[in-house]
Order: structure tokens, then C-alpha cells, then sequence
């Protein structure tokens, strides 16, 4: 498992995040302070405070530079 930080600061930014992250087939896991919920879930994703950067556990041992790729745009 490895985790970043992240910043998903618009309604954009959610959607192209969840389409991006949904192409893998791993679990992702976003944990805003006691809260953790699923990353690929754009509901969950919007019940937390997006105005601080999150925390997003990949549960990946493999291809996980592929991942990080894609997860550039969003990373602090």
C-alpha cells in the first residue's frame, strides 16, 4: 500500500479523478481525517471537506509508477 497527498479542489477535478483512478483495478481509499471512503465513489467523494488536501491509500504491488502517472495532476 502507498499513500499520497492529493488536492481535488473543483467538480472537475472529482470527475476526471474518478474516471481516471476507475480504469485500475485496485482499491483506492480516500481518509479525510476519521472519515475513509471509497475513492472511485464521486457521492463518497463529495462528503468530505475538499478545501484541505486528502489522503489516498492505493492498495496496489504492482504497477504502481503506472498509477502515480495518472494521479500526477491531483498530487500536492
Amino acid at each position: 500500500m502507498k499513500t499520497i497527498q492529493i488536492s481535488l479542489n473543483s467538480i472537475d477535478k472529482v470527475k476526471s479523478f474518478v474516471n481516471d483512478i476507475t480504469k485500475f483495478d485496485y482499491d483506492f481509499d480516500l481518509v479525510s481525517g476519521r472519515y475513509v471512503i471509497d475513492a472511485k465513489s464521486i457521492m463518497g467523494i463529495f462528503s468530505l471537506d475538499l478545501s484541505k488536501p486528502i489522503d489516498l491509500n492505493i492498495h496496489a504491488e504492482e504497477n504502481i509508477d503506472a498509477v502515480l502517472e495518472v494521479l500526477k495532476p491531483y498530487t500536492i
